[in-house]
C-alpha cells in the first residue's frame, strides 16, 4: 500500500515556494515576473505589440531563475555558473527594459497603454538594476571570501 502519511511532491513543492518568496532574491524575482507581467498587459493592449518580446523574454527567464534557485538546483547543476548567469539576466533585462521603455514613454503620444507600459518598463528597469546591484555585491564577497582563503594558504 502506499505511503499516505508522508507529504505529497506537490506540497513540497508549494512549501518551497512560499519559503523562497519570503527570501530576498526570491521577492525580487517574483516581483520581476509580475511586473514584467503587467508589462506584457500593457504592451499588448497597445496599438503597437512588438515591444512587448522584451517583457516576454524577461519574464520566462526571470521564472525559469526562481524555479532553479528555488528547487535548489544550482546546487546540483553546476556545469553552469548560476551567479553568474542571473547576473547577465539582470544587467541585460535592465538596459533592455530602460531603452524601450524611454522609447515607449518619448515616442507614445495618443496610445496609453504604450506609455503605461513605458512607465512600467522604467520600474521594471529599476528593478532589474537593483537585482544586478545585489548579484554584484554577493559576486564580490564571494570573490574577497575565496581571496582571503588562498591568502592564508600562502
Amino acid at each position: 500500500m502506499a505511503d499516505t502519511t508522508g507529504t505529497s511532491p506537490a506540497a513540497n513543492c508549494l512549501e518551497k515556494l512560499k519559503s523562497y518568496v519570503k527570501t530576498p532574491k526570491g521577492f525580487i524575482l517574483s516581483a520581476e515576473i509580475l511586473i514584467s507581467f503587467i508589462i506584457l498587459i500593457c504592451y499588448a493592449a497597445s496599438l503597437y505589440g512588438g515591444y512587448s518580446a522584451v517583457a516576454i523574454c524577461e519574464m520566462v527567464f526571470a521564472i525559469i531563475f526562481f524555479i532553479i534557485f528555488m528547487m535548489e538546483l544550482d546546487k546540483q547543476i553546476q556545469l553552469v555558473n548560476w551567479v553568474w548567469s542571473d547576473f547577465f539576466r539582470a544587467i541585460i533585462g535592465a538596459i533592455l527594459y530602460i531603452i524601450t521603455s524611454l522609447i515607449c514613454v518619448i515616442g507614445g503620444a495618443g496610445d496609453g497603454a504604450r506609455i503605461a507600459g513605458g512607465v512600467f518598463g522604467l520600474i521594471a528597469g529599476l528593478l532589474f538594476a537593483y537585482d544586478t546591484y545585489t548579484i554584484y555585491l554577493q559576486i564580490k564577497s564571494t570573490r574577497q571570501h575565496t581571496a582571503a582563503a588562498t591568502d592564508d594558504l600562502a
